[in-house]
């Protein structure tokens, strides 16, 4: 068996990400601290969805418990194709709306953030599909650990939380160009 832990994983993420940045950076022929500080809170997004979609939720003695990857027990992977038939079946109502409600609010800031970093995400359908599209994937790269579930229900609930997210991009968006028109016409 494999343990993989939370500091191994954001060491992982950050050495790709470093080695992708400056591979960026000099192909470019330039840093553009500005463009680099956007990012950065891609990053944490990244970084942070990593945390709660591959580690266990609790914590033991404090620390986060690792993903584990056992080749013995890969087959049968635990897939749900069934809509909300486990959505509440939990122990505790309060477990099942904290999943319900985290599973919504973890991606919320992605659909802020990827739209107003990434200008390639310039539709509605661009952007959401870049946001199902990372749901798909964590639910996917779940697979071959046992003690992780890849899951319709958590496939809807974190699209729902990035289109949301998004929603509030373009809302506050709309609203940003609204007051500039108003400011550009009572300066003309």
């Amino acid at each position: 068996m494999i343990s993989i832990s939370y500091l191994q994983m954001v060491i992982f993420i950050s050495v790709v990400w470093i080695i992708v940045r400056a591979v960026c950076c000099i192909r470019k022929g330039r840093f553009d601290i500005g463009r680099e500080a956007a990012l950065l809170l891609v990053y944490i997004c990244i970084v942070v969805v990593v945390r709660f979609t591959f580690c266990p939720f609790g914590t033991v003695y404090g620390k986060v418990q690792p993903l584990l990857f056992d080749k013995n027990r890969i087959f049968p992977p635990w897939v749900n194709f069934v809509p909300f038939v486990y959505l509440f079946d939990y122990p505790e109502m309060r477990d099942a709306i904290l999943n319900l409600v985290g599973n919504i609010a973890m991606f919320i800031p992605l659909g802020i953030v990827w739209p107003s970093v990434f200008r390639e995400l310039n539709t509605h359908t661009r952007a959401i599909a870049a946001g199902v599209g990372v749901s798909l994937c964590i639910e996917i790269l779940q697979l071959p650990f046992f003690d992780r579930a890849s899951d319709i229900d958590d496939l809807l609930l974190n699209s729902f939380g990035y289109i949301l997210g998004y929603g509030i991009y373009v809302a506050v968006k709309k609203t940003v160009a609204i007051v500039r028109s108003k400011r550009k016409k009572a300066n003309a």
